[in-house]
């Protein structure tokens, strides 16, 4: 990780944030970075305490507010941190078209809006779209539930959200899961992330929660 970065965070609110990776990422120090995610962080965890140790330059995100954003609210109001507002279904197709290798699309959602000042529109078979490119990330941190040294992973339910398409779109890609397969253990009409895309697997406990479970 260096200096300047694009990180791509996977996660939905807490569901499936890698916050192992996230505390890995504060530790090693890089700075300047560019943090895409669907939040911008909640409570005092993860996200969060990566943005409150000032690591991080810019968020692209969907959903930048909730009710314990207080972390990303301050920094922001203040003008320590920037950033770019995208509407939950273009977040995900442009890390897919960045995945894909598609250069940019054409989408409806934003026309007219704020959102789509300064983009390029245009009007095809009567309706009118907006110009989008996609998100390209030099790292992506995900969370997956259970992956071999190949780098094949499979999630658990919700826990999966961006981590797909994320692992595609960014030139090295760092997953956590929870069990480590052997080689040929996982079933392939199951695995959702092909190897291909990842380049290194990390193996976390899982999290025992005061209701005596275990937190996914």
């Amino acid at each position: 990780m260096r200096d300047g970065s694009t990180v791509l965070i996977g996660g939905f609110g807490t569901s499936g944030i890698p916050a192992e990776l996230i505390d890995g990422l504060i530790a090693q120090g890089a700075r300047d970075l560019t943090v895409v995610n669907n939040n911008a962080g909640n409570g005092d965890h993860g996200l969060a305490a990566l943005l409150a140790v000032g690591q991080v330059r810019k968020v692209i995100c969907s959903f930048p507010r909730q009710v314990d954003s207080h972390v990303f609210d301050a920094l922001y109001r203040s003008g320590r941190v920037e950033l770019e507002l995208v509407p939950q279904g273009n977040l995900a197709e442009r890390l897919r078209a960045a995945g894909a290798g598609i250069g940019a699309f054409f989408c409806p959602t934003a026309y007219g809006t704020e959102l789509a000042r300064g983009k390029e529109t245009r009007e095809i078979d009567g309706r009118h779209y907006v110009l989008e490119y996609p998100i390209h990330g030099d790292v992506a941190l995900i969370k997956a539930e259970r992956g071999d040294r190949w780098g094949n992973l499979t999630y658990r339910m919700s826990a999966r959200n961006f981590g797909p398409v994320m692992a595609t779109a960014a030139r090295t890609t760092i997953a956590t899961v929870h069990e480590v397969c052997e080689l040929g253990a996982l079933d392939p009409e199951a695995i959702v992330t092909p190897g291909i895309h990842v380049q290194r697997v990390v193996q976390v406990a899982r999290v025992a929660t005061r209701a005596g479970g275990f937190k996914a």
